[in-house]
């Protein structure tokens, strides 16, 4: 088949351009480099299945294709808070702009949403039926309300238009093409770690994350995107094992055998206390659960951003 990658330059979308043309699908990667990079792709540019096109999601795209991966928007708060107007363009008008390419081509189509759908939960762990707790007008609301409304979209398609979409409500992931300067938790503290800086918690470090490794992740999104129409999600995709912040970063630094201290600074506002993604319904209808544990997955992620600082490129 060919297939359409938005945000394909992406740390996610460049996993999943290689294992879709692993699987001998002609792959059409679109990204706009605002957070993706052509260095996560460049590996692939001379694939004779693949193509690399500069595109902005909130312009419609005129293309053939038999399938779509939306994952175009950024994803870190460093980021989508830099342009929060253009984050929320990117989210809906990106939506709309896709389901109305996959109404014209016939093309089943796939949205990367969030856990931060969830907001600061107050059931834990989180179901897909939880409608979650949201602040519309804080910092995070460009991201967060941006996804739902994408989640609106894409099921008004499905019901106005019999439109076969899979939604995905991504919990937080990690490994190798991760951007070195997102904020994120693991990104932040493999950096700092490597480089003997504090390693920063945010508030006491007591906040929980799960954290699931790219390669297990991309596999979930090829086995739902196979399911059959029927399968719509919104589909929890994560891993259920649960860790205080601490309690990463100082995993982080015993793999790394570093000697950053741990430095406290204030929790931003809106910052969720919980994060446990309930992956039952993607047990049952993909047959799936991660298997790469932490540690591991840790050590893969630690040996590229090693490569980086070798290059000269932290």
């Amino acid at each position: 088949m060919r297939v359409l990658v938005t945000g394909g330059a992406g740390f996610l979308g460049s996993h999943l351009c290689e294992r879709l043309l692993d699987q001998g699908h002609e792959v059409l990667c679109v990204d706009n480099y605002y957070t993706g990079s052509r260095r996560n792709i460049r590996h692939l540019l001379s694939h004779p299945d693949f193509e690399a096109m500069r595109h902005d999601v909130t312009f419609p795209l005129f293309v053939e294709v038999d399938r779509i991966f939306n994952l175009a928007c950024p994803a870190s708060p460093i980021h989508y808070q830099n342009d929060p107007v253009q984050t929320t363009k990117t989210s809906v008008h990106g939506a709309i702009n896709m389901l109305g390419l996959a109404k014209r081509v016939g093309a089943r189509i796939f949205q990367a949403s969030t856990s931060e759908i969830y907001g600061d939960p107050l059931i834990h762990p989180q179901v897909e039926a939880y409608w979650g707790n949201v602040n519309p007008i804080g910092l995070r609301a460009c991201y967060d309300e941006g996804k739902r409304c994408a989640e609106t979209l894409f099921f008004d398609y499905r019901r106005q238009h019999n439109l076969p979409i899979k939604v995905a409500r991504i919990f937080n992931t990690y490994g190798p093409r991760m951007h070195p300067n997102d904020g994120r938790v693991v990104s932040n503290f493999i950096v700092q770690a490597l480089k003997n800086q504090p390693i920063t918690l945010y508030g006491d470090g007591s906040q929980t994350r799960s954290f699931c490794y790219v390669d297990d992740l991309i596999e979930a999104f090829l086995r739902f995107m196979e399911t059959p129409d029927e399968v719509t999600g919104p589909m929890n995709l994560g891993n259920p094992e649960e860790y205080t912040i601490r309690e990463m970063a100082e995993v982080v630094i015993d793999e790394i055998g570093s000697a950053s201290p741990i430095e406290f600074r204030p929790l931003p506002a809106d910052d969720p206390k919980c994060r446990r993604p309930d992956i039952s319904q993607a047990e049952a209808a993909l047959g799936w659960k991660p298997t790469i544990p932490l540690r591991e997955g840790l050590r893969r992620t630690i040996a590229y951003f090693e490569t980086m600082l070798k290059e000269g490129r932290l």
